[in-house]
């Protein structure tokens, strides 16, 4: 491993620091990241002198007004209207390496606020934060384990055409159906050794790395950790990953449902929550037995988040993952050891007890998913929500229990007004009025299946 591949940090925030971290490293560049409301990483690159000064850099309030397309929707604010300057505040904690960059970078990951010093209410660091505040307050800690799964593919660059696998080293491209396969993942072997490299050179944990239902579906298992350092780090495992694949002249995609033949790739998240003082899960009595406030967080669970579904599932593509011919869910079971219900309770002893929801998609912010998340947890503890009786069996031989796309999802999260009070109303109506804007657009396309059914019969 070169130098440049070797993990970077700060041992303090002072500018001295910062030179002396920048000169060891002879570091060209530096990335100045947010995330926006889609998870893209958006952002201003600059010479790392200049970044070293750590003179005030800002960014246009309407980065939070574009849809998934690039268009910019209309919204009765004052701020977006004028394209008010929102400032960048670094948080170093975030520095990392750039492995795959041309010549030795960085990138860091920054908060936002207005030039009074208050947040940018509609970043979706702020809203993970603003949660966490609200489990802080109770002397609570959400503990969270991200799982990512995602397709390896052929380049695509039309977008009329199916999506297809690599081809491996073995000359042939995989037929998909071959879950924990070691000589699957073996095909992809170049890729993956990027993926392992890269993670190691940013300090990134990958616990396990499995093959998937799907031809080239891979899935990394994350360790369990604090939701923003968790959501940081998805944040940054999702471009890592392209970056490997585009080495080897291939894509990597996080769509929920990018191949309609095979099963969808979710962001899983593991939740626990333990008390401030004790450390100890609070899931759990002291004799062992499952505790009140974990079932009144699966009975959150179960309330909630079909109105946080836009948040866990934000594209219309999103809603295509839920099938009954699928490995995800299609309802708010809560079972233990049981994959088909949304709501899963892994096996463990009483310090591990967890709640895993399997309805979020791969292609959700993973700040915005782990809020929403946890939110409707929270809510479900401090209302003393009673969760349904345990499911015994197959959860999708039960009646659909999820929204069945996101205009559907949009409607029960304007009806559930406790849910948006916790997340910061002010990012909810941008957020509501953002997907509505993106509906819209997705139904001025006519799709290949209208031609060929309706072309000639209707």
């Amino acid at each position: 491993m070169s130098k440049r591949d070797i993990p970077i940090s700060l041992q303090s925030d002072s500018p001295e620091d910062l030179r002396n971290l920048i000169n060891t490293h002879h570091i060209d560049e530096v990335e100045c990241t947010i995330s926006d409301i889609h998870g893209v990483a958006r952002g201003k690159l600059m010479p790392a002198s200049k970044f070293s000064a750590l003179n005030s850099t800002f960014l246009p309030y309407s980065i939070f007004f574009q849809s998934i397309t690039g268009d910019y929707f209309e919204f009765d604010s004052a701020e977006y209207m004028t394209e008010v300057d929102v400032k960048l505040v670094p948080d170093f904690s975030t520095l990392r390496s750039l492995p795959w960059a041309r010549s030795p970078s960085l990138m860091v990951i920054h908060d936002l606020y207005f030039q009074d010093g208050s947040p940018v209410a509609c970043s979706p660091r702020h809203v993970l934060r603003r949660i966490l505040d609200c489990y802080a307050k109770k002397g609570w800690k959400p503990v969270v384990a991200p799982e990512i799964e995602f397709y390896l593919t052929e380049k695509n660059v039309n977008p009329d055409e199916p999506l297809r696998p690599p081809v491996g080293r073995s000359g042939r491209q995989s037929v998909g159906r071959q879950s924990f396969s070691m000589m699957a993942i073996d095909e992809y072997e170049p890729i993956i050794e990027d993926i392992y490299l890269f993670a190691e050179a940013q300090g990134l944990e990958i616990d396990t790395l499995t093959q998937e239902g799907g031809p080239a579906q891979l899935e990394i298992n994350m360790a369990h950790g604090d939701p923003m350092l968790m959501a940081d780090q998805v944040f940054v495992f999702k471009r890592l990953i392209r970056e490997a694949a585009m080495r080897h002249d291939c894509y990597a995609t996080f769509m929920a449902k990018p191949m309609s033949s095979h099963p969808g790739s979710a962001m899983h998240i593991h939740q626990s929550v333990v008390d401030t003082k004790t450390g100890k899960n609070i899931f759990s009595n002291k004799d062992g037995t499952p505790s009140d406030l974990f079932h009144y967080f699966i009975g959150g669970q179960q309330k909630y988040l079909g109105p946080a579904a836009c948040l866990l599932a934000p594209y219309v593509n999103s809603y295509r993952r839920f099938t009954t011919e699928d490995s995800a869910p299609i309802n708010l079971k809560w079972s233990r050891d049981n994959r088909s219900a949304g709501l899963r309770v892994p096996s463990s002893g009483p310090n591990s007890r967890r709640v895993e929801n399997r309805i979020a998609g791969m292609d959700t912010n993973p700040y915005l998913a782990m809020a929403g998340s946890l939110a409707t947890g929270f809510l479900g503890m401090t209302q003393q929500n009673n969760c349904q009786k345990e499911f015994k069996g197959d959860a999708h031989e039960e009646p659909f229990g999820l929204p069945r796309g996101l205009l559907e999802s949009l409607i029960m999260f304007d009806k559930a007004p406790e849910l948006q009070e916790l997340l910061g109303q002010s990012f909810c109506d941008i957020y509501k009025a953002l997907k509505q804007h993106e509906f819209n657009e997705h139904m001025m396309v006519v799709s290949p299946w209208e031609r060929e059914h309706l072309l000639l019969t209707v």
